[in-house]
């Protein structure tokens, strides 16, 4: 290591502070965090540490740790609990390990570099005091080595003629921000040091290279990678050490290239570095895949090797890839076969056929799959989708889940398995609306901010205290019909089902959206329409070009036509005023029916020639 010779002068140009003189703030001038916090002081350390697990707290018997080392983009910000709306991919990697077999900490600290991190004890030497022998350091640093070495946020590492270099060097400056001498050692330098004190305590260390930005090649749809930097210094490193690399920018990058800008920029929350929750595990999917597919070089240790494989046994390889069984579940979620009368007939298609065949999923909530066992009970319109699509043509699944919103939908991770199995040429049927404008951050906290327009907020949840980013009506409708053609899919929109409520007619003309002309002696259904889910849809599906149904309009057209009054419709409803009965679900099923064709969509071409069941009689009087 060669010691740099520095000039003394700053020394002497420092005041000279008295006895009982006001001391220099050392917290003046330090640049502070999205929430108005110091970065990287005692201060902004205190608060950090409330929330950073005590290192090896989280051990189970003998069961190895995986000690997350890093910055910003797995750890996001001081107090890293997101209620900026960021999120670090430490946060999400647990959820694709066996905790029963090992468990995930995550150290990181927003702001840090390598040199920041190394020298502050609360951090590096704090996380090291946890780790055991067997255990697995992960080490993804190097966003924050920038800047000066000396002044500012001070957290540059030593780069000898300006470049980022691996050399084992270092140079002595006076560090204006701590007001003290500070010896700063290059970028490589202090990864050898991390994977030196790691092998010292008898664990494992992985180095992963940078989380992409939010950044394109110019006039290319490449997502930017480290190539010239960060990238070649971190694989030298582990070349020269024997530690295995996981290249965390090109597998989330590769992943990246394949959305649209739209849905590239939503994995990232405020700036182009730190990830939103969609971010941090899209990162933390491609940390996983990884560890999975690690390559060793000739010299490895052989105990490293030999953990690092038994590490790859604890990873939930349902959670990295889309697996038979998945696609097996849906396939189960086919609803019964139906002739022209209603009659349960058996399917035509053989189980091989069945996977082939289009594809028709339905996503919604309770109106679309419900208890659908009981002939006096709650049906859902899914269960009857085969008294209007021809089963011989497709395979109809019904994803649809009771008490969802789009929301929760989401949050569940049931949009992410239909997504998973979509195939080019599969039709997906998203209809929601009666569970999501409602409380969002209190109750069933399953609401979402009630425009069709794209927007988010972060709201702390009343149940847990944590906070979340929630999205707009509009903003879910947009990602699932972005996801569906990403896959090659075709969306459907539809409005949600009426609810059975009623009122007298006036006389006037009601509704802007949708006018209905009422007569002063009749009564009429309700229809919510204006600034609502129909009208919110409609204008979502002319946006976007995709087809629109009206099952909204068309099953209250024909209830107002047909019954007349709330206590002659009252068949088509069971329970209370929004779940249909088997008549009613198979009447919102006939809907559908008639509003593909009305719209001339291509999913008409899957329909039966003589598509739903209608009452062979009406309920007027």
């Amino acid at each position: 290591m060669i010691l740099k010779k520095i000039l003394l002068l700053p020394i002497l140009m420092m005041p000279i502070v008295a006895s009982g003189q006001e001391k220099i703030n050392p917290n003046e001038g330090i640049w502070r965090d999205i929430n108005g916090v110091h970065d990287l002081t005692e201060d902004s350390l205190d608060i950090a540490n409330v929330a950073r697990p005590k290192p090896g707290s989280t051990r189970k018997g003998s069961n190895p740790v995986i000690f997350l080392v890093g910055n910003s983009t797995m750890r996001t910000g001081t107090r890293g609990n997101g209620d900026n709306g960021q999120w670090g991919w430490g946060y999400a990697e647990h959820k694709y390990y066996d905790e029963n077999k090992v468990t995930v900490e995550n150290h990181a600290l927003g702001g840090t570099s390598p040199r920041t991190f190394y020298k502050n004890p609360s951090l590096w030497k704090t996380t090291l005091s946890g780790v055991r022998k067997g255990d697995f350091v992960f080490l993804e640093l190097g966003h924050n080595d920038n800047g000066p070495i000396d002044t500012i946020r001070a957290r540059s590492s030593y780069r000898p003629g300006g470049r980022l270099s691996i050399l084992a060097d270092s140079t002595i400056i006076f560090n204006k921000m701590t007001h003290s001498m500070d010896t700063v050692y290059t970028f490589g330098e202090y990864m050898r040091r991390f994977i030196t004190e790691t092998r010292a305590k008898g664990a494992i260390p992985v180095l992963f290279t940078l989380t992409p930005r939010n950044d394109r090649e110019e006039g290319s749809n490449r997502i930017q990678r480290k190539l010239k930097d960060f990238t070649p210094a971190i694989f030298t490193v582990g070349k020269e050490t024997h530690v295995p690399v996981v290249d965390l920018n090109d597998i989330s990058a590769t992943k990246l290239e394949k959305f649209s800008q739209w849905k590239v920029d939503y994995h990232f929350y405020l700036d182009k570095i730190h990830t939103s929750a969609y971010g941090a595990r899209l990162n933390a999917e491609s940390a996983a895949q990884g560890i999975e597919n690690l390559t060793y070089d000739e010299n490895v240790d052989p105990y490293e090797k030999a953990c690092l494989e038994e590490l790859k046994t604890y990873l939930l390889k349902g959670k990295l890839y889309r697996s038979d069984s998945l696609e097996r579940k849906f396939l189960a979620l086919e609803p019964k076969n139906f002739d022209k009368d209603g009659n349960v007939i058996p399917y035509t298609k053989t189980p091989e056929e069945k996977q082939k065949k289009v594809r028709v999923f339905v996503c919604g909530d309770s109106t679309a799959k419900n208890k659908d066992k009981e002939e006096d009970g709650m049906w859902g319109w899914g269960s009857q989708g085969y008294t209007i699509f021809d089963e011989s043509k497709c395979t109809f699944i019904n994803a649809a889940r009771a008490g969802r919103s789009l929301r929760t939908y989401h949050n569940e991770g049931l949009w992410h398995e239909v997504y998973s199995v979509l195939r080019p040429g599969d039709y997906v049927i998203i209809q929601f609306g009666h569970n999501d404008i409602g409380p969002i951050d209190s109750q069933k906290e399953r609401g979402e901010i009630a425009t069709p327009k794209d927007s988010s907020h972060v709201y702390r949840m009343e149940s847990t205290g944590m906070y979340k980013t929630i999205y707009s009506f509009g903003w879910y409708i947009r990602k699932m019909i972005d996801d569906c053609r990403e896959k090659g899919a075709i969306p459907v929109l539809l409005s949600f089902t009426p609810r059975n409520e009623w009122f007298d007619g006036d006389g006037q003309v009601h509704g802007t959206f949708y006018p209905v002309k009422q007569k002063v002696d009749g009564s009429y259904i309700e229809r919510r329409n204006d600034n609502y889910i129909p009208q919110w849809c409609y204008e979502i599906a002319q946006e976007q070009g995709v087809d629109f149904v009206d099952i909204h309009n068309l099953t209250a057209d024909w209830l107002d036509k047909n019954c007349r009054t709330k206590a002659r419709a009252s068949s088509y409803f069971n329970h209370d005023h929004t779940h249909t009965s088997l008549k009613g679900a198979r009447l919102n099923a006939a809907n559908l029916a008639v509003g593909l064709k009305k719209a001339k969509s291509p999913l008409a071409s899957l329909l039966k020639k003589k598509p739903g069941i209608y009452p062979k009689t009406t309920d007027k009087k």
